[in-house]
């Protein structure tokens, strides 16, 4: 069998989970890395050296943005995997698919309605696969719900309240970088809950018809930290002697490990990109705060929040269905700098987890029924990797491949655009006050 050739364009922190399973040999018998794409030189030239040391794999060649049609044409690859900037997604997997490549994009798919239907009218020119790496419907965790609520034991489900909490440490990292410009990301409404409108998506085998949402900047920001009593500001951490002060600051003794380091701050004199922006500073315009009403096509209605400045960092999910109620309650990290821990709120207690170390044991899923005991639910926490368990078995797929995928978790063009769809209305709605039809937005 032919090794698959693989390039990858957009060399941040995202892209090693890719360039890493390509070099690092658990996928050398299926596929190779044959080039890599940036516009920044510099954090190019690291990842050659870092899978020279950590693999022992040779260089591939590296090509600058501008030169992306040249590496096609050298480089022969048979897929294009993008993890650039979420607003040039576009930009490089419609010129990949014109090209003759499938892609592998990253999520968001992309971040605006223009560009969206610009990839489903290249996608339909060219025929090529277009592949969305929503890797968290691989966790086991949220397979098991998805196996749940296909046995039918909830009955016909009516609603769903999903809360999504982002913490002090990954929620800010948000509004230090290019993501706290809202045409680079889509805001978080795209760039992050993109993950959980295409769980919800996927959970609920059904598509967003309408969206109503209302969002605001309510914690971060210059104005937000003024109004608290705060007076000293910095533009970034680097250098700052109010950084020091600052707990939000990202600070290069505290959270910059060497591959950070060599990937941001020794890379910085070739596009001049910040990686450690204060989160009080002047020009975010992306929202903290928001609250999101979604109706299905199987008439679904879910509501939605999302906090991007919490204690802890999880996620609660329920749905509510003619049989019974669902719950999963998971903390995915639960220890602040100060030390609090609150790895174990909201774990169900009971007789059997008596005397045991809570620490070690796994969020549980629920299933209460209108009359009778509630029944506990349990799922496979033995595979460690990213995202719940969920980026290894997305490798899997994605250069391994599978014979049989009954849940449905490959997801395509149309799984992206129907993800990104909800909060790209939401951004909508936020702006106008009203409620958007989804299906208006773009044409399949």
């Amino acid at each position: 069998m032919a090794k698959k050739r693989y390039v990858v364009v957009g060399t941040g922190a995202r892209s090693d989970m890719y360039i890493s399973a390509l070099t690092g040999g658990d996928y050398k018998d299926y596929a190779e890395l044959v080039g890599i794409c940036d516009v920044n030189q510099g954090r190019m030239d690291y990842y050659n050296e870092r899978i020279g040391k950590k693999y022992n794999h040779p260089p591939v060649p590296t090509y600058l943005s501008q030169d992306f049609d040249r590496m096609i044409a050298e480089c022969k690859p048979d897929t294009v995997i993008v993890t650039s900037m979420d607003r040039t997604h576009h930009k490089y997997g419609c010129r990949a698919m014109e090209l003759g490549c499938d892609v592998i994009s990253e999520k968001p798919m992309t971040v605006d309605v223009e560009k969206c239907q610009q990839i489903i009218d290249t996608q339909k020119k060219t025929g090529k696969h277009y592949t969305v790496t929503f890797n968290y419907r691989y966790s086991p965790r949220n397979t098991k719900i998805k196996e749940l609520l296909k046995s039918g034991i909830c009955g016909e489900i009516t609603s769903v309240n999903f809360e999504w909490l982002l913490d002090t440490s990954h929620g800010a990292d948000y509004f230090r970088r290019w993501h706290r410009c809202k045409r680079n990301s889509g805001g978080l409404m795209v760039h992050k809950a993109t993950h959980h409108f295409d769980l919800v998506n996927w959970w609920l085998d059904s598509v967003p018809v309408t969206v109503y949402a209302m969002g605001d900047l309510k914690f971060y920001g210059r104005e937000n930290a003024e109004k608290r009593g705060v007076t000293e500001f910095y533009q970034r951490a680097k250098g700052s002697e109010i950084a020091k002060k600052d707990p939000f600051a990202f600070r290069l003794d505290k959270d910059f490990s060497e591959f950070l380091q060599r990937l941001y701050f020794d890379s910085e004199k070739y596009d001049g990109y910040q990686r450690d922006q204060s989160v009080f500073g002047d020009g975010i315009d992306i929202e903290d705060n928001m609250s999101v009403m979604v109706r299905y096509k199987n008439n679904v209605v879910m509501n939605y929040t999302l906090c991007a400045h919490c204690p802890y960092e999880g996620y609660r999910i329920c749905f509510n269905g003619t049989k019974g109620r669902l719950e999963f309650y998971v903390i995915e990290s639960g220890v602040t700098p100060l030390g609090e821990d609150f790895t174990t709120f909201g774990n169900r207690e009971d007789d059997k987890t008596e005397g045991q170390d809570r620490k070690k044991m796994a969020p549980e899923i629920l299933f209460q029924p209108f009359w009778g005991k509630p029944v506990v639910y349990t799922y496979d926490t033995t595979v460690k990797s990213g995202h719940g368990g969920g980026d290894v078995r997305l490798m899997n797929n994605l250069f391994i491949g599978v014979k049989d995928d009954p849940l449905g978790h490959a997801a395509d063009f149309t799984d992206g655009a129907m993800s990104i769809l909800t909060g790209i209305g939401a951004n909508i709605s936020m702006r106008t006050g009203e409620p958007v039809k989804v299906q208006e937005l773009i044409h399949f």
